[in-house]
This record gives structure tokens, sequence and C-alpha cells, in this order.
């Protein structure tokens, strides 16, 4: 082994309970109804649950109308908007819906203050899954502000009747400056009730940035669509890291990362099973940083029901359902 090779693991890491949920529901769907099982876009933003779930009988679809009417079809945890389940009623398609409880939360916000007709300002970004979901809540209220410098240039009818919402997975700093440069130019800015920027997002990105400073390189493991992981990387960077990549396994890993690199981060978004973060911890050993020391911040421990028409038990948890545990 090499002298003073260590790896830093940062921690919570990987699935949340939002993810979990959702992949356990294709997997009950599956379960109790057998394949195939139609699933509107991926369940969760990772290349290897996708493929897993695929080699089981689920099939994903870009929309509905591709679904045999009168099927079963999963929505994805990114959420969608009423004109999906319109469209799936209109198929008599057996929608069950696997939206993460916390994406939910922004929608039903969405519908209030549309209600209350507000003009609502969605960070986040705009081709996104969750954010096309959420925009279709109230699209006559809804303008999409894709980044702290569009903050700077965004329109709004009625300066004094404008409320905020974001995107879940976004970048806490990032958006806390896009807000901050919202309320510059429209000091009535109104909040959320609460924060939309889901607790396993804040969880990570705190993690990652306790040891990015201490890490030559840090190695996120996550799919290039997931918004989250794609974040992690940038927070790394952000807060010192001298180097940070993503991968969805351990083979991407390039063997020059490693030149001159004493301590490695290692982390992973909220769609990773744990499996691939220990293969990338196995070959990290064979390179020499056999040392691992896990650095955590917080403790998860949120459970989210399954959707209805899969609970079995009153209260509809499944042993698996619980956010920031490990999972193979």
């Amino acid at each position: 082994m090499g002298a003073g090779k260590r790896v830093l693991l940062a921690a919570p890491r990987g699935y949340c309970a939002g993810v979990d949920r959702a992949v356990v529901a294709v997997e009950k769907a599956l379960e109790r109804f057998g394949a195939p099982v139609y699933v509107r876009k991926q369940i969760v933003h990772n290349v290897h649950v996708v493929r897993e779930l695929e080699a089981r009988g689920a099939v994903f679809v870009d929309e509905v109308d591709a679904v045999p009417a009168g099927a079963h079809v999963v929505f994805s945890a990114h959420g969608v908007s009423p004109a999906v389940v319109s469209a799936a009623a209109d198929r008599g398609l057996q929608a069950i819906d696997a939206t993460c409880p916390l994406v939910t939360k922004v929608h039903r916000e969405a519908v209030r203050f549309a209600r209350d007709e507000r003009e609502i300002l969605l960070i986040g970004h705009e081709d996104h899954e969750e954010v096309e979901g959420t925009a279709g809540e109230a699209p006559d209220h809804i303008t999409v502000v894709t980044s702290p410098e569009h903050a700077d240039v965004v329109e709004v009818r009625d300066p004094s009747r404008v409320v905020w919402l974001s995107q879940t997975t976004l970048s806490v700093d990032e958006t806390m400056e896009t807000v901050r440069r919202l309320r510059v130019r429209f000091p009535e800015l109104q909040d959320p009730p609460s924060d939309d920027i889901c607790y396993a997002t804040q969880n990570r990105q705190v993690a990652i940035k306790k040891i990015a400073a201490d890490s030559d390189l840090v190695i996120v493991v996550g799919s290039a669509n997931s918004s989250n992981s794609v974040r992690l990387v940038e927070v790394a960077l952000e807060y010192g890291a001298r180097a940070a990549y993503r991968v969805d396994y351990a083979h991407e890993i390039e063997q020059h990362w490693l030149e001159g690199v004493r301590t490695v981060g290692v982390t992973s978004g909220a769609s990773v099973p744990e499996v691939l973060v220990s293969e990338v911890l196995a070959a990290l050993a064979d390179a020499g940083y056999g040392d691992v020391a896990e650095v955590r911040t917080a403790e998860e421990d949120l459970m989210f029901s399954l959707p209805k028409e899969l609970r079995g038990d009153a209260a509809g948890l499944d042993a698996r359902g619980r956010g920031g545990r490990t999972r193979a």
C-alpha cells in the first residue's frame, strides 16, 4: 500500500428516501402485477438502477402514449404534470405515482400560489423532468429561472406579487445566490413556507464540503443526468478539492487522475445504490488507497410510505424505504 494514501468517504451519501421509495415501487409493481410494468422516463436518474429494473421486466418510455392501453405505468420520482396524469387516464392506464413526496410538496405550493394569483419564479433547469412537472401545475403563473445571471434579467408582471420555488436537487449555494439577486430586483419577493431543496440534497452537499479541502481528488458516483450528482462535483471544486470527477462505474476511473494524489474523497448522488460505491472503494484499494475513513455530517432516518396501490400494510412502509440507508 502506498504510504499515506487514504480515502475520505462522505456520509450521508447515496440513496435518499424518495429514490428508495420509487425503486421499491417498481420492484413491488413487478412482483404484484408481473412484467412488463411500464415506467414513464427513468424512475430515478441512475444508469445502473434503470438497467437492473429493465432486466427484471420494467419498460421505460418517454411518454404515456407509448404504453399499451390498460397497462400499469409508474410515474418517476421526479413527478409529472397534470397533463400527463390526464393522458394516462385517457388511455385507461393503471397509474402508480412514485413522485417523491418532497417534490409533491413543491407541486402543492405551486398550485396554492397560483390560486392566490401569485407569479411564481421557479429556480431550476428548464429541461429537467422535475421542473417540467412543477411548471405544468400552473403554467400560466410560472417562469423558470435557470441561473443567478438569469435572475438579473427575468421580467415579471407585478413585482409586488412574486414568490420563488425551486427544483429540489440544486446546489444550495447557487440557489440562495439566485434568490439574493431576485430580491435585489424584487424586494417584495415572497419565500416558500419551507426550503424546497430536499434534505438529502443538502446533506450530501454539506458532507462533500466537509472533506473537499482535504482531498486531492474527489470521485462522485452518479449518472450524467442526475442533477444532484453533477452538483456534487461542482460543490467539491468550489470548496477546495484539487480535482473532481463523476463516474457511473469504478472502471471509469482513469489512472492519471490518481497521479500525485494522497487523499481521495468519495461520495455518491441520491439515486446511487451503495454497491457502486463499494466497487469504487475496491478499485481504489487495488490502487493503494485501502485506508478508508468515513466522515459523517448528519444522520438520516426518514421513511416514506409506498404509493397507495402497492401498500402491503396499513402504513405502507417497506424496510428498504429509509432515507440515507445503504442498499445493495
